[in-house]
């Protein structure tokens, strides 16, 4: 059930998720989440946002001002 409107549907889709670590912004493109099909809320689950945590942390040690990659490419 959604969150913000109460809808009972959702469906598969990808966003984009941010992180501003002061000196450093973090983009991730095409990450897997769930999205209601009332209001466009997105939902990332548990484990996506623990590979995120991830890419962030390895993000932090190489990234310059800004910091852009696919998720499903992920960080080495």
């Amino acid at each position: 059930m959604c969150f913000f409107c109460k809808g009972e549907t959702t469906k598969s889709s990808t966003t984009t998720y941010m992180v501003d670590l002061k000196d450093c912004i973090v983009i991730i493109k095409n990450v897997p989440c769930e999205e209601c099909t009332q209001c466009g809320e997105k939902y990332i689950s548990d484990e996506v946002m623990e590979n995120l945590e991830a890419i962030v942390d390895r993000a932090k040690a190489i990234a310059g001002e800004v910091f852009v990659t696919d998720y499903k490419k992920r960080v080495a």
